[in-house]
């Protein structure tokens, strides 16, 4: 039997019941001051935080514009992709689901744990522009805090043969290069958005507002034309590796409206995959110059024209094939003798053009350069357009004025030099020049009468007939006319002996052109570099698909085409 244990009663003092009930009172006046405190300063940092894991604002991607040619073919478009990003805070995945993923994507195990383990950050990407069949298979792993977000990839149909004048667009879809730089604030559009509750699986719970629709980009639409872009591309891709040139570029302008209907530059890029384009996206045929050589002849000889000294007929007296001025000798390719100023044109004779020149006013002959757009930009809203140079002509010393007449100590882009013959095609008025489409042609500048133009306009197609120096110009069914250049290459100390630029501007058909088409074939070294032989044979290509595929009617027998090899082919000047 258990002997009960007395009760033992310990009396604490009346002090320290006391001093425990004012500690939990003053815990309850310290929590309610603290909530207080809280709701009264820090009400809204409070509903921030809250806020912050619960609500999200979506962002709406716009889709951006489509880019086409004239007659509306895509030369640029967005198709629709998914980016997958997490929310490692969320994030819950064990080591094989881990593997699934970065197998999926492409990637490492360590690269999408790395990303993974940053629990500091909300809002990480493990991929972006997948596929939606691939972003589907990486939701199915049904891994929490891994989400997808839609976005819009450029594809570009055309590829490398416009991606000088499309350009292309960076990872966050804005223009890099091309007229997706030019025109990235119209093709972009607005982003919407949605502001709404998730809950901590990434479910939306409800909007919390209207949602902002998002404003696609609006569409432009090219002055080019498929077709002729391929033409040109494809022709002078040949002549750059038959030649073995450094590089070339070919423009084919409406003589009647100034659009460029194709601009193809070799060598050239995928735009859909630009990687290592150093040298290659750039618009050779806007952003270099060159010095045009004899294809100036033919604005000098409309300078003399136009100033009532000449005639086309006017004798001018080249022998004996060479003339000084100073210390500077101009040499011809060939001693012709007395040449009319027409023949001057079709032998292609520096002498005969700087004789010309001298006997007419240099701030006259500036006037001219400048008002055909020598000079200056032609305004055209392309990103990188160069000026050129023509030097004020009161620095001008006489051997300057004289080789200016042929070409040289002048530069030029081929837009420029396309553009300068609009005038021979338009009675003697020079046109704007654009790579948008045009409802209506616009009016140009009245630069020489229009006589002077037909008369300049018929030497021309002496320069593509027997005697000239571009027989491999000619087009089977169309008069042709047009002017080769050939010019030693400039180096940091003058010029290279052994590097060239060949050259032709030509139209097409002569009787009433309709195109006009510019070639430059940069550093040829195959041994051969004459522009009537390099570049003409270019122009000839495309122009005869051109001209059937516009329906262009023909306004000569097909017997018109010389056999090569039937006649000689006379050698430029250079």
């Amino acid at each position: 039997m258990a002997i009960p244990m007395p009760l033992v009663i310990v009396k604490f003092p009346a002090w320290r019941r006391r001093l425990l009930l004012v500690m939990v009172l003053l815990g309850f006046v310290a929590l309610l001051g603290r909530s207080l405190y809280l709701q009264s300063f820090h009400k809204r940092f409070l509903q921030e935080k809250g806020d912050a894991r619960y609500n999200r604002t979506l962002v709406l991607p716009s889709q951006r514009g489509k880019i086409t040619d004239r007659y509306g073919e895509l030369l640029a478009i967005s198709s629709p992709v998914e980016s997958v990003w997490a929310n490692p805070s969320d994030v819950k995945i064990d080591d094989n689901q881990a593997k699934k993923i970065a197998g999926l994507l492409g990637l490492k195990v360590d690269v999408v744990s790395k990303k993974l383990a940053n629990s500091e950050r909300e809002f990480v990407y493990l991929k972006r522009r997948v596929s939606p069949e691939l972003a589907a298979e990486v939701m199915k792993l049904g891994v929490p805090g891994i989400y997808l977000q839609r976005e819009y990839k450029r594809y570009y149909p055309a590829g490398e043969v416009t991606a000088h004048l499309v350009g292309f667009t960076g990872i966050d879809d804005q223009g890099q290069e091309g007229f997706e730089l030019t025109m990235n604030k119209t093709l972009s559009g607005k982003s919407g958005s949605r502001k709404v509750i998730k809950d901590r699986a990434g479910h939306i719970i409800e909007d919390l507002e209207a949602v902002k629709v998002p404003q696609d980009g609006h569409d432009v639409v090219l002055s080019i034309d498929r077709r002729i872009q391929y033409l040109a591309h494809r022709e002078l891709a040949k002549a750059v590796d038959k030649y073995k040139a450094k590089a070339g570029a070919a423009i084919v302008l409406d003589a009647k409206t100034g659009e460029v209907l194709a601009m193809a530059n070799v060598p050239t890029y995928n735009p859909n995959n630009p990687v290592n384009i150093q040298g290659k996206s750039r618009n050779r045929a806007i952003t270099d110059v060159f010095e045009p050589g004899s294809t100036m002849k033919t604005v000098t000889a409309a300078a003399a024209l136009e100033s009532g000294k000449y005639q086309p007929d006017t004798k001018i007296q080249t022998a004996p094939g060479y003339m000084s001025i100073g210390p500077a000798t101009i040499h011809d390719a060939h001693p012709h003798g007395v040449l009319t100023v027409a023949e001057v044109i079709q032998k292609s004779s520096n002498v005969g053009a700087a004789k010309m020149a001298l006997s007419l006013d240099r701030q006259y002959m500036w006037g001219v350069f400048n008002m055909i757009g020598f000079g200056a930009k032609t305004r055209i809203g392309f990103p990188g357009e160069a000026a050129g140079r023509l030097r004020d002509y009161k620095t001008w010393r006489p051997i300057e004025q004289a080789t200016m007449s042929y070409g040289h100590g002048i530069s030029v882009t081929l837009l420029q030099l396309a553009r300068s013959y609009t005038v021979f095609a338009n009675d003697g008025e020079l046109k704007p020049v654009s790579l948008l489409k045009l409802k209506e042609a616009p009016v140009g500048t009245q630069v020489f009468t229009a006589s002077t133009a037909h008369y300049v306009k018929d030497m021309l197609e002496m320069v593509v007939l027997p005697g000239g120096t571009a027989l491999k110009a000619q087009v089977a069914g169309y008069r042709v006319a047009g002017k080769t250049g050939t010019t030693h290459k400039l180096g940091d100390h003058g010029y290279e002996k052994s590097k060239y630029v060949g050259s032709f501007v030509g139209m097409a058909p002569a009787s009433n052109p309709r195109l006009i088409m510019a070639v430059m074939i940069d550093d040829p070294s195959s041994g051969e570099y004459y522009g009537g032989t390099v570049a003409a044979p270019v122009f000839s290509a495309v122009m005869a698909d051109a001209l059937r595929m516009l329906a262009i009617p023909q306004d000569a027998p097909n017997d018109n085409v010389v056999i090569q090899g039937d006649v000689a082919e006379v050698q430029e000047s250079i």
